[in-house]
């Protein structure tokens, strides 16, 4: 089943509540979070994402570009986002950070960049809730979509389906 989460990375900051619901069909609000450390840009921190939170009609799905997210990403669920999801490549331990997350009461997912191998991560399935294949590298919007990655996805499905899990797979 294909879910709509889309971006607002190129919302109108200003009106970002009259973006919002704009996309109010949506299933999910895509926050793409990042902190200048991880990648090379700046959006949204957690005072912002916690307005967000407050006046969005959809559930947020936040996608955690951010250094040392053992320690933050814990607080986005807390702060009532439906779904956090971090990069494989900032976690210390993804396996007691998604445990964290989703003990808070949040879906949780792991992200990998595009030059990311995805099969060191096949065994970390079962504690995700969804799996995002970045298809552009991370930090920016507008760029090309990166087709080479996309049998990552053939891998994780089939990983999926093999173990019977439903873990969402995002691009």
């Amino acid at each position: 089943m294909a879910r709509i989460n889309p971006s607002i990375l190129s919302a109108d900051f200003v009106n970002m509540e009259r973006d919002l619901n704009k996309i109010s069909s949506a299933d999910f609000v895509h926050v793409d979070v990042m902190d200048n450390h991880f990648v090379p840009n700046l959006t949204f921190g957690p005072q912002m994402v916690q307005r967000i939170v407050d006046v969005s009609p959809i559930p947020l799905d936040v996608h955690l570009m951010i250094s040392d997210v053992d320690t933050w990403a814990p607080g986005y669920a807390e702060m009532g986002c439906a779904s956090v999801t971090f990069h494989v490549e900032a976690s210390d331990d993804p396996i007691s950070l998604a445990r964290r997350i989703r003990g808070i009461g949040s879906r949780v997912g792991l992200a990998i960049k595009p030059g990311t191998p995805v099969e060191p991560y096949l065994e970390l399935l079962p504690e995700f809730d969804q799996f995002l294949v970045m298809t552009v590298e991370p930090g920016f919007g507008g760029q090309k979509f990166m087709e080479s990655v996309m049998p990552k996805l053939q891998v994780l499905r089939a990983e999926a389906r093999r173990i019977g899990s439903d873990v969402w797979l995002q691009v």
